[in-house]
């Protein structure tokens, strides 16, 4: 499969790898996907990304995405959901972190600096990345398009239910908005360009 991937999705599958031996945790994951992806200069995701304005709140989508990870992988709807049970996850996050250290609820982290490792679709990735490449691929193949691009893994971030999509849509990128510019031909070449 992965020699149907455009160059820019190679990229942004190689470079999700890079974010997660930076983070520190064993497998590849959904968030490190995005990471990726808004690395990308060039492609239609990065088009894409530029257009909805998702690429200047970097930060603060970064920053969502591990604070989502540091509460076990909780979106912010659980949260208030537990809230409402009286349930204060913040609490209970930093009391559990003063006890096992920093990142102690997320189960995949690991020593700073350990590789990930496999080969796509190995053990290198968690069944969510897994999920979204195979998705990919179904949306490639039902717009007959032969190749893989960067905007088919931005696509399929999106239309997964859970912390990724939530954080990507409160950042400006629901499945809508990126679907309606990807068919309006929002073209790669740069941040920012639209055809």
């Amino acid at each position: 499969m992965f020699e149907r991937f455009t160059a820019e999705a190679r990229a942004v599958v190689v470079g999700a790898v890079g974010h997660a031996e930076r983070l520190g945790v064993r497998k590849v994951r959904e968030e490190h996907l995005v990471l990726a992806l808004l690395d990308g200069r060039t492609g239609r995701a990065a088009a894409v990304l530029a257009a909805l304005g998702v690429d200047r709140r970097r930060e603060s989508l970064e920053r969502e995405l591990l604070g989502a990870r540091r509460r076990a992988g909780l979106s912010r709807a659980d949260a208030e959901a537990l809230a409402g049970l009286g349930i204060d996850l913040t609490l209970i996050v930093d009391r559990v972190e003063h006890g096992h250290g920093a990142g102690a609820l997320d189960p995949g982290r690991t020593a700073r600096g350990a590789a990930v490792r496999g080969p796509l679709f190995g053990p290198g990735y968690s069944r969510e990345a897994k999920a979204v490449l195979k998705r990919a691929l179904r949306m490639a193949t039902e717009r007959r398009e032969r190749k893989i691009g960067d905007h088919h893994l931005l696509l399929a971030l999106t239309a997964h239910p859970g912390v990724v999509a939530e954080t990507l849509a409160d950042h400006g990128a629901g499945l809508e908005s990126v679907r309606r510019l990807v068919c309006a031909g929002v073209a790669g070449g740069g941040r920012g360009r639209a055809a």
